[in-house]
């Protein structure tokens, strides 16, 4: 009777062991209205409503205390520009409605808190970065930090990342 336990126990705990290291390999960002590496729906740019897409986190890795989320343009004139820092976000709260602050917010590069949608010059396709973090602590951060300032924070408290592009053009 003690092996049977011995080899129940065993199988569960690797079975654990193999569930948790699949499951942050396989953390996402998914969005109901666009799909990775697809065109942003207008309603959700300067040119529409401005507001943010609704957003999922899937497969969040064991052991995460929070989330933080990053938009940003990669194709801007003048380099990366930042639409969207979000950071805090609770774990249990994994569907980010659409326009909603699912956290704590900082500064985008249009020099306000919140999101600000996919804005280009006509033209060209920009291609827009949204990038998830699995946090192994919830940040302390006085005021509202700028992307770079979070890049920083969650440097040495990231678990998993993620990322899923939208793209759009005038």
């Amino acid at each position: 009777m003690r092996t049977f336990f011995i080899i129940l126990y065993g199988s569960l705990f690797f079975s654990s062991l193999a569930f948790a290291a699949s499951s942050a390999h396989d953390f996402r960002l998914l969005s109901s209205a666009f799909e990775n590496n697809g065109t942003i729906p207008r309603q959700y740019t300067c040119d529409g409503d401005n507001m943010n897409p609704p957003l999922k986190f899937k497969n969040i890795p064991f052991g995460t205390k929070s989330l933080a989320l990053i938009v940003f343009d990669d194709d801007a004139p003048g380099g990366r520009w930042s639409h969207w820092v979000v950071y805090n976000i609770p774990p249990i709260e994994a569907d980010v409605g659409r326009d909603t602050s699912p956290g704590a917010e900082g500064v985008n590069d249009f020099g306000k808190e919140g999101y600000g949608g996919p804005c280009p010059p006509g033209g060209k396709l920009h291609h827009y970065i949204f990038c998830a973090y699995a946090l192994d602590s919830i940040l302390n951060i006085n005021g509202n930090p700028s992307i770079v300032e979070l890049e920083k924070a969650v440097k040495d408290h990231i678990v998993d990342q993620t990322q899923m592009v939208g793209t759009y053009q005038k």
